[in-house]
């Protein structure tokens, strides 16, 4: 690799980074507005259920088809398209002043924070293969800061002054994250042509290829709990374990915050030890977070505990990326779209359930049911093993 396209290849890392970073900002901050809503628009968990399905729907919707527009024009003008289309969801769904204008804000909400995942997913691929190294659970660890940073200080403002102040300031840092970011990002070809793969035959939507449905419905596993936590954990602190705003708030803001910490390791531990055993043990450290958030006598436990569920998962859904990204016989963009679709179900489309299931049979229930899903995912770790196969950059 010359030093210009080397030097090129960094400062992609870095914008790519910034862009993880504002998408994870945008939905940490929207982790604290999530129990607002009950009181706000007088409704109960199953309708704030609904709402969190018109959220997952959109985002899945979307990455329908966020492949095909990235084969068409590239990852990079995609990302930089959706990212700023992003920017001001959050304070469109914060003042909607009635369900009727709630829902298309949070369906619209869903489905540009869905394709900008999408597009960032397959340039951070794309800087793989530039550099000839892992950077994908880094990548995913600037996705977890800005959670952290997103859920904890947007914790604090709603606190001192107010829910939409909050999404003002939350939509200004993400503007500035994601300008910053766009033109050092990877100009890459339109992935349709990328190394000989083909993208999904005409006439089909989606691929037609079991492993790489396994491959999605693994990171579907992986990313439930990581919706489970995002959705409903301030409220499960809130109700069933007496926490007040502020530290029902942190349950999510931990969660990420420990996957950022283990995720900017991931490249590193992954490259030592292989895919395939890092994915094993990341799930049974998540299940084994889980469980004790569903145990936990006291809001502090719980927040522990869940803080113990995200150095597990951490590195789970950026494997779960790689392998797709990095799969035979499709454009990077058409597998990750697939993969990233099915797995954005669990932490977008499947909380939406949550909430009639546990305002049944209660949180602690379902987050120990959803322990055992990690350990489902333990136990299908050797299918990642095209995650390992990144490829050295070419001179």
């Amino acid at each position: 690799m010359t030093a210009g396209r080397e030097r090129e290849a960094l400062r992609g890392r870095w914008a790519v980074a910034s862009m993880f970073t504002a998408n994870g900002f945008v939905m940490g901050a929207w982790a604290p507005q999530i129990p607002l809503l009950l009181p706000r628009h007088q409704i109960t968990e199953s309708a704030l259920g609904l709402l969190i399905l018109a959220l997952g729907l959109g985002a899945v919707g979307a990455m329908l088809f966020a492949g095909r527009l990235i084969a068409a024009f590239g990852s990079r003008k995609v990302a930089s398209l959706f990212a700023l289309a992003t920017i001001p969801t959050l304070p469109l769904v914060v003042f909607a002043p009635n369900l009727w204008l709630l829902t298309p804000a949070m369906a619209l909400m869903g489905a540009l924070i869905g394709c900008m995942d999408v597009a960032m997913n397959a340039n951070a691929v794309e800087v793989e293969r530039r550099l000839g190294r892992a950077i994908m659970s880094s990548s995913h660890g600037f996705w977890s800061l800005g959670g952290f940073v997103g859920g904890s200080a947007g914790s604090y403002v709603i606190a001192h002054s107010g829910a939409g102040t909050q999404a003002l300031l939350a939509a200004a840092v993400a503007l500035a994250l994601v300008l910053g970011a766009i033109p050092f990002l990877i100009r890459d070809a339109a992935h349709a042509a990328n190394e000989n793969k083909a993208p999904a035959p005409k006439g089909h939507i989606l691929p037609r290829d079991a492993a790489l449905w396994i491959l999605g419905f693994m990171a579907l596993f992986s990313m439930v709990p990581e919706g489970a936590v995002l959705d409903w954990a301030a409220i499960y602190l809130g109700q069933e374990l007496g926490s007040d705003l502020f530290r029902s708030g942190l349950a999510f803001a931990f969660f990420a915050g420990a996957m950022a910490i283990v995720r900017f390791a991931g490249d590193r531990v992954r490259n030592r030890f292989g895919a395939v055993r890092t994915l094993r043990i990341s799930g049974l450290v998540g299940a084994a977070g889980l469980m004790g958030g569903a145990l936990a006598p006291n809001d502090i436990v719980a927040i522990a505990s869940f803080g113990v569920a995200g150095l597990g998962v951490a590195n789970m859904v950026p494997i779960l990326f790689s392998a797709a990204g990095n799969h035979k016989g499709l454009a990077a963009g058409a597998a990750i779209s697939t993969v990233t679709m099915v797995g954005y179900a669990g932490i977008l489309v499947a909380p939406s359930s949550i909430g009639f299931v546990a305002e049944h049979i209660g949180f602690r229930w379902t987050y120990a049911a959803l322990s055992l899903v990690l350990v489902l995912v333990a136990a299908l770790a050797g299918r990642v093993a095209a995650a390992d196969g990144v490829r050295k950059a070419q001179p």
